[in-house]
């Protein structure tokens, strides 16, 4: 055989392979966009069914999830205060109990400056019931003809009176009585389950940015956690500030209007203005009916209402968005969602935790990555690129390192990666 045969007919075995590899190849990114969108199918299930099926699971075993819940949201929020206190030169436990301390320090005043005077209004209740009654029937006797119609339509389609069915159920005092020992254990477990989570936080800080074997995920891990304690720390101690000052102008419009216990209502105005939108309405709701009840006419009785309802609209549009700013202003729709999920699972604690845990939530999706369900439908990743990935990508020398190099001062903050010496 000649050399120009064994060139054109060379040995099947050092043979180029066939064209199907080079395709498998060429096909190669198609199948992991296949599988990347199987698995965030999957992901987008299971989060489905965990929104869905979690309220039962909460709401069943809420004296075993509650406590956990409020302390952690109390954590973030003292613990900035603690670490002022370890740089003031104070140990960290005595840091810890101090900032705990302080909060049932304003807790405790805030009852007393509110509970009390309203234990002092149900006396009066009875009577304030009565003149709303009166002011409702003399509205009625002057509409006196809708009622007329509604007779006439009544007689013509033939409906008749129905029979009303009062279910007996137990008094305020009794269902007070047989939930004060479940509510007691409940505040102890929460304040026992803050204290030791605001005395280790330099541990679980450590042990969460040291731990990893890779200095990224710990620069990740530092950045999440400070932008969580920030977030929702600044918001809830912004927020108090604001509402002070709407609960001392509250105190003082209502002694201006002659209620009784003006600081009873500036305290019930400083708390419900941390629900966002409900609680106003709420506010509103109480005012009009201690104002058209102790008032003469009912239009004196509803000025109160009304000037808190322009109270609140000035501070709502103007005064919070001006000092929060962008960076904490959250959807109202979530808000609202939020609330009524919370306010289901835990009723009026769990819509006081609602926007603190939104605040969080919405913290960790920012920087881990939001989700996107129309572009999913549409061929593209689940989740959006998170300020990390981002910030990964502006600033990859932040994030390359080796472990050892991560430092962090007396309170377990990790700073900036070590530069070499003569850098």
């Amino acid at each position: 055989m000649s050399s120009s045969d064994s060139i054109n007919d060379p040995d099947p075995l050092s043979a180029a392979p066939p064209a199907a590899p080079d395709a498998l190849l060429h096909a190669e990114p198609g199948v992991q966009t296949q599988q990347a969108r199987l698995q965030s199918a999957i992901l987008l299930l299971l989060g489905l069914g965990l929104f869905f099926g979690l309220p039962f699971v909460l709401s069943i075993g809420s004296v075993v999830f509650l406590p956990p819940v409020t302390a952690i949201v109390l954590t973030i929020v003292l613990a900035p205060a603690a670490d002022r206190l370890v740089r003031l030169g104070l140990p960290n436990m005595l840091a810890s109990f101090l900032a705990l301390l302080l909060l049932i320090a304003v807790v405790v005043v805030a009852l007393s400056l509110i509970l009390q005077p309203a234990y002092d209004m149900v006396d009066q209740v009875p009577a304030m019931a009565r003149r709303v009654s009166l002011r409702f029937a003399e509205l009625r006797s002057n509409l006196a003809w809708m009622n007329d119609i509604n007779r006439q339509i009544a007689r013509l389609t033939g409906s008749t009176a129905t029979r009303e069915v009062v279910v007996a159920t137990p008094s305020v005092i009794e269902q007070v009585a047989f939930a004060t020992p479940s509510v007691l254990i409940e505040v102890l477990l929460t304040f026992l389950l803050t204290f030791f989570m605001i005395e280790s936080r330099i541990r679980t800080k450590r042990r969460l940015l040291f731990d990893r074997h890779s200095f990224g995920a710990s620069v990740r891990i530092a950045r999440v956690i400070r932008a969580v304690q920030d977030r929702v720390a600044s918001y809830i101690l912004t927020v108090a500030q604001i509402n002070l000052g709407v609960g001392t102008i509250v105190a003082a419009g209502s002694w201006a209007f002659g209620f009784s216990a003006p600081i009873m209502w500036g305290g019930l105005a400083f708390v419900l203005n941390f629900l966002p939108y409900v609680g106003p309405l709420v506010m509103v709701a109480l005012l009009t009916l201690v104002g058209v009840g102790t008032a003469s006419t009912v239009a004196l009785g509803l000025l109160p209402a009304l000037a808190f309802l322009g109270l609140h609209a000035v501070e709502a549009n103007f005064v919070t968005p001006s000092i929060l700013g962008a960076r904490l202003t959250l959807n109202p729709v979530s808000i609202l969602i939020s609330i009524s999920y919370f306010s289901w699972i835990w009723g009026t604690l769990g819509a006081l935790l609602s926007v603190p845990i939104l605040l969080t939530l919405t913290a960790l999706v920012d920087h881990l990555g939001r989700p996107n369900l129309v572009g999913f439908l549409f061929g593209e990743p689940l989740f959006q690129p998170g300020l990390i990935a981002q910030d990964e990508l502006r600033h990859p020398e932040d994030y390359a390192g080796h472990e050892g190099d991560m430092a962090s001062d007396e309170t377990g903050r990790p700073l900036h990666p070590r530069t070499p010496q003569g850098a």
